[in-house]
């Protein structure tokens, strides 16, 4: 990856690798003293899931998470035809790294279970994986755009709670993904 990248006109110069996903790379990056994250999407094969157009995807998405009133970092730029997006950083742990190091994350949980219920109010199930949730000030936020119909199946309750406490589902996770 180069060390500056540009986005709509305006030069971006990596940090770091924040995370790679289905969907992209998402990279710690600054422009003008500002932190923000650039996500550039990626066409590798996902053998579970099926993608039409990303680019419009993370903006349906994201227009229909906002509705939703769950928390979530801003979209700040979209370069269509480069396929980057420039959001909000939303500095803090994340709850997968609170899980991992042993710290409580009791507080937390009300406030998942309010982004679930909103979601499920939306007709939406979000990626309930805790690397996808930062802490900051006390609050959560869903730093993924990512979201789907809702189905039972892959609600919190069902699904996203297998991997929000030291669970065989998440020290497999560990020992697979260290």
């Amino acid at each position: 990856m180069d060390k500056v990248i540009s986005v709509n006109g305006t030069d971006y110069e990596i940090i770091k690798l924040l995370g790679h996903g289905k969907g992209g790379y998402s990279y710690l990056a600054s422009s003008c003293g500002k932190i923000v994250v650039l996500k550039q999407i990626h066409h590798e094969p996902c053998n579970y899931y099926n993608f039409g157009n990303k680019i419009e995807s993370e903006k349906n998405d994201y227009r229909r998470l906002k509705e939703s009133g769950i928390r979530i970092p801003t979209m700040i730029s979209v370069d269509d035809a480069a396929e980057r997006i420039i959001k909000e950083y939303i500095d803090g742990p994340t709850i997968f790294d609170m899980v991992r190091d042993g710290m409580p994350i009791d507080p937390f949980m009300i406030q998942i279970r309010e982004m679930a219920e909103l979601a499920k109010k939306a007709g939406l199930n979000i990626d309930y994986f805790p690397t996808n949730f930062v802490v900051r000030d006390n609050l959560i936020y869903y730093v993924d755009y990512e979201c789907n119909q809702y189905m039972d199946e892959w609600n919190f309750e069902n699904w996203g709670i297998k991997y929000w406490s030291r669970t065989p589902e998440f020290e497999e996770y560990l020992r697979n993904h260290t």
